[in-house]
């Protein structure tokens, strides 16, 4: 028996290091996965190296389009008639700036993404969750979400707003048995990290990760692996009592 038998679940950014090492990991424990992305290449490279574990459905979408939204909802539920596990997941960093020499373009960008796609996906998935009175949603928010970030005023104040909306959902839906919970991470072994690393110290990416490293209590950067245990376990029924929390994993960062 897996973890997950017969569940279906949704994840976006699901080509990306997170969103696909948790795929894996869902679809071994049973699961039916639907990986939302922007591009058709990566989403069939992604599916490619999945399909061996189960059955994976993609679809092109952007998260901060209300109507591609629709259309990812939509298409799950025709194709496996509900949805039980949602992974709010796609997520970008923006540019490395003080706030200050931040162009309102470049915030909007991220606040698009991180804050109306999070939102999109609340609005337009938890009616389906609400109908067949069961689910779960995480949240992909941040140690950013937690904790002030000097020169990342976009994706700090994303990150925030994920975590107020997770509370909120969780109180509107736990009447309908639905639970919505956010995890935290701090750097993970990631392409986003890589971006950041140069945008901190460009040129001296390597030095830059050196340095984020020595402040991260356990010594090293997480994995999307380490990411993927957690949310399979929000996923599950295991954590059938947990709703409104937000799940620090970071490697005993937001201790200090």
């Amino acid at each position: 028996m897996g973890r997950l038998d017969n569940k279906v679940a949704v994840i976006t950014g699901g080509a990306g290091g997170i969103g696909k090492v948790t795929a894996e990991k869902f679809l071994k424990e049973g699961a039916k996965v639907v990986l939302v992305d922007l591009f058709k290449e990566p989403l069939e490279e992604a599916k490619n190296e999945l399909k061996s574990f189960g059955e994976v459905l993609t679809i092109e979408a952007d998260v901060s389009k209300e109507d591609d939204v629709k259309k990812y909802v939509k298409e799950t539920v025709e194709q496996f008639g509900k949805v039980d596990v949602f992974f709010n997941n796609a997520g970008i960093e923006g540019k490395i700036a003080l706030l200050t020499d931040l162009d309102v373009e470049d915030f909007d960008k991220v606040i698009n993404v991180n804050v109306r796609g999070v939102f999109l996906g609340l609005k337009h998935v938890l009616p389906v969750m609400r109908e067949q009175g069961h689910g779960s949603v995480i949240n992909t928010s941040s140690g950013a979400g937690l904790m002030g970030t000097p020169n990342q005023i976009a994706y700090g104040a994303s990150k925030h707003a994920v975590t107020g909306m997770t509370k909120t959902a969780a109180l509107e839906i736990a009447d309908a048995n639905v639970r919505v919970n956010s995890i935290h991470p701090s750097p993970v072994n990631t392409r986003m990290m890589r971006s950041i690393e140069e945008g901190t110290l460009p040129g001296k990416g390597a030095e830059a990760k050196e340095a984020f490293t020595q402040i991260i209590p356990l010594g090293r950067y997480g994995e999307s692996e380490d990411m993927a245990n957690l949310v399979l376990f929000l996923a599950s029924d295991e954590s059938a009592f947990i709703t409104g929390s937000q799940y620090r994993i970071d490697g005993g960062l937001g201790a200090k």
